[in-house]
């Protein structure tokens, strides 16, 4: 008989529930958008009220309603949810205040003595204790400012890393593995999500790294470019390594002591299309199908992706350089996709140099990867085929098999991956794409020699105006 999973995937602008069987088939989804985020205070950016939660409940309830399937052949569900985020609980378990986004700067920072928070935890510890009433989580979320030992995946035993980021061990829920079990479904998170009283729920890891599972990354000479609001290319590895020179830097993966190397990143990546796509009113198949008649190189348009500063030039801004005139709403969308294409060529060459491999396979995941023009453009500048997942979902899929590993719907890893991730439409550079952007991606490669020295100086007038 069929089984099947909840995989829950909660992102930085929408939940996502998929309900798939054992082979990765979906048979019934929901997806619902986040709110906008808050600004409290300047370098403040939180997820309002209690928006992370009544999200997840809400798609929950929505994609239980539209299964048809036998309810009580649910094995399971995977709980995936943003990275980089912090949730403070009172004494009473809830929300101190609204959940910490990934943008706002005092993660960076060691957090502050308050008798009022008795708990720190991430989004996914969070939402686990809201769907089982139980203090765990997974440890493959923690990145960042955590006193966690990368090689042990466990609270450090060393006193220094506590002293570093202000927590104290009590204040930390317990650790688990992906797959391993996180609790139960309660009977008050049964009543607001629809999932059945008692269904287990399961570890994954963070977002970036079960995306990378669901897509089937597992190869050294594969790289996946995960195009999402966060845009990163990620390849996997057996060890904890650290690159001094910043080429990549290394993440929990989703599959217990595998490690993912991942690349530098474009923080407003896919946010940029969407906002260029809201600004000009267009729709979007159209934008893309006009962008697509335009020649490589946008008719001298390029684009600087900064929307929002990466932390190491955070004088940066975005720019779209090149007008003359010439150019229409099509160019500068194609502009944009370009310079995602072109910078994510670049990371990746760094961080195949400094892992010492070759890239011969492109995976593109993510809502991104659904657009022809996208897959092209990436196959083009990389010069290489480009394959893209079967669900642009990756990150529900590698939900689900974390679920079906811990469930034992499958009886280990590789047999889940290879029974449910898998890639296709695979896209082959065209000789005409590949010599223009051969020509093109050295001169933006250079581009922010020459915008960075503006935008300090604009930083700094700003920061000290005359008179």
């Amino acid at each position: 008989m069929t089984a099947y999973l909840v995989a829950i995937d909660n992102g930085s602008q929408s939940t996502k529930v998929s309900i798939v069987d054992e082979v990765g088939a979906v048979h019934a989804s929901a997806q619902r958008p986040l709110r906008p985020y808050a600004h409290p205070r300047p370098g403040q950016v939180v997820h309002p009220d209690d928006d992370l939660w009544d999200s997840i409940a809400a798609t929950c309830a929505e994609a239980m309603r539209s299964f048809t399937g036998d309810v009580s052949r649910i094995a399971g569900v995977g709980l995936c949810t943003i990275r980089f985020c912090r949730a403070l609980l009172d004494h009473d378990g809830g929300l101190h205040e609204p959940l910490l986004s990934w943008m706002d700067e005092r993660l960076a920072r060691a957090q502050e003595p308050n008798p009022a928070i008795r708990h720190v935890t991430t989004s996914s510890g969070y939402a686990t204790y809201r769907l089982t009433g139980r203090r765990r989580d997974t440890a493959g979320n923690y990145q960042g400012m955590w006193p966690i030992d990368p090689t042990t995946w466990r609270w450090s035993t060393d006193p220094e890393p506590y002293t570093a980021t202000g927590m104290r061990r009590d204040q930390l829920f317990d650790l688990v593995d992906p797959g391993d079990l996180l609790g139960h479904v309660t009977d008050a998170a049964a009543a607001t999500t629809g999932l059945p009283t008692g269904l287990p729920v399961f570890a994954t890891s963070n977002d970036k790294a079960v995306e990378a599972l669901g897509s089937g990354l597992r190869r050294d000479d594969e790289v996946l470019v995960s195009l999402g609001t966060y845009i990163a290319a990620m390849t996997t590895g057996d060890h904890h390594s650290v690159d001094d020179s910043g080429r990549f830097w290394t993440n929990f993966a989703s599959v217990p002591d595998r490690y993912l190397y991942e690349s530098g990143g474009i923080r407003r990546g896919m946010w940029t299309v969407s906002w260029f796509r809201d600004l000009v009113g267009a729709d979007l198949a159209e934008l893309t199908a006009d962008a697509a008649t335009v020649e490589p190189g946008s008719g001298g348009l390029m684009a600087v992706l900064d929307w929002l500063a990466p932390t190491d030039h955070p004088h940066r801004r975005g720019a779209l350089l090149g007008f003359d005139g010439t150019q229409g709403r099509h160019h500068v969308y194609r502009a944009i996709v370009e310079a995602i294409a072109l910078t994510m060529h670049q990371h990746c060459t760094a961080m195949a140099t400094a892992l010492d491999r070759n890239f011969t396979d492109i995976i593109l995941s993510g809502g991104g990867s659904r657009s022809d023009l996208m897959a092209q453009i990436f196959a083009d500048v990389f010069a290489r085929p480009v394959r893209r997942t079967r669900m642009s979902d990756a990150a529900g899929l590698g939900a689900a098999i974390c679920a079906a590993v811990g469930s034992g719907i499958h009886p280990d890893w590789n047999t889940a991956i290879r029974a449910m991730a898998s890639t296709t439409d695979l896209t082959t550079p065209t000789t005409d794409g590949i010599h223009a952007y051969a020509s093109i991606a050295p001169r933006y490669a250079r581009i922010t020699e020459f915008t960075d020295p503006l935008f300090t100086a604009l930083a700094t007038t700003e920061d000290h105006p005359a008179g």
